[in-house]
């Protein structure tokens, strides 16, 4: 979604409560000041809905029949799925001391409060979250990195892949572009790992690619799953001696992925690289979508070889 999306859609404040007097007396707080609302009854359902709908603000009831608000907070903090800069208010209509209010921040509530609700109070200080909230939001999405790997995001890479090119253009340097697939050993090819598991094996690919990278090298991560690796000064010859260099690199790490033992990886990799960037027909970032192409070409292939070049992609036809 744009910013101009973002700042023209009303925000969108996720209510969970199983008292219909209350979520209706926040209703007819939030509605007639631009705000939609969502509602949830359940603090399970709160955690569902917060995941799919990724609302810009959440208001959460202390006492729900199934979870306790801070529960439900504490939650969705963890959660990779869950955005980490929109804010969670915590409201009690029961008895709640200093402890309890500590506890809700410790949490990652942002606000605790108690009822009856100061409408007014209330709708200034949503306005200063969600402005909050966006501001951080549009830094995110304007940034070069990824969050989860500090490699870099596509949008960095596409930045690098223009300078690097440049340079081996005006150089006549050869130029590589590798993405990189992880595999679980003993995982279906089919089947994604979990969340969680997805997770720390980005973690691990990107701190493996960190040490192993060469400094002139620009390593990012594509999406949650692939990593991309532009080389410069490396033609077709070097770039498969890279592979095997940062495959054996990482399938050579003994890699935690859910706090039992050690899972076993391997490495597939798609890749496009020319000799002479000057004489190249096609700029560095369609080279890194070719060797994209030639990656997802061979993880449609069950077996078989690790690593495809983009002129060995076989073309799939219905």
């Amino acid at each position: 979604m744009t910013d101009r999306e973002k700042s023209s859609r009303p925000p969108l404040v996720l209510v969970a409560n199983d008292q219909e007097w209350s979520a209706r007396s926040l209703e007819s707080i939030l509605g007639p000041n631009g705000y939609a609302v969502l509602r949830a009854y359940t603090g399970k359902q709160a955690l569902e809905r917060a995941r799919t709908a990724q609302p810009d603000i959440v208001i959460l009831d202390a006492q729900m029949p199934d979870l306790h608000g801070i529960e439900v907070c504490r939650a969705l903090r963890e959660d990779s799925r869950f955005s980490g800069t929109t804010p969670i208010i915590i409201t009690t209509s029961g008895p709640s001391g200093r402890a309890e209010r500590l506890e809700a921040y410790r949490a990652g509530a942002w606000e605790f409060l108690g009822q009856p609700l100061d409408g007014e109070a209330l709708l200034l200080k949503l306005h200063t979250f969600v402005q909050t909230k966006l501001q951080v939001d549009r830094v995110r999405d304007e940034s070069l990195l990824d969050e989860t790997t500090g490699l870099y995001n596509m949008r960095g890479l596409s930045r690098r892949a223009r300078e690097i090119g440049s340079e081996a253009f005006r150089r006549h340097h050869g130029l590589s572009c590798v993405v990189f697939a992880p595999i679980i050993e003993g995982l279906e090819p089919d089947h994604s790992p979990t969340d969680e598991m997805g997770m720390r094996l980005a973690q691990a690919v990107g701190s493996v690619f960190r040490q192993a990278g060469r400094a002139s090298d620009a390593i990012g991560r594509l999406g949650q799953l692939e990593f991309a690796v532009i080389a410069p000064a490396t033609g077709p010859e070097e770039t498969l001696l890279l592979v095997e260099r940062l495959r054996a690199s990482l399938e050579g790490t003994a890699l935690s992925l859910n706090g039992g033992s050690p899972a076993s990886v391997q490495m597939r990799a798609g890749y496009c690289a020319v000799p002479d960037f000057s004489e190249s027909t096609v700029d560095a970032v369609e080279m890194l979508l070719r060797a994209t192409t030639a990656l997802r070409n061979l993880k449609m292939e069950k077996g078989g070889s690790m690593v495809r070049a983009f002129d060995q992609v076989t073309v799939h036809r219905p």
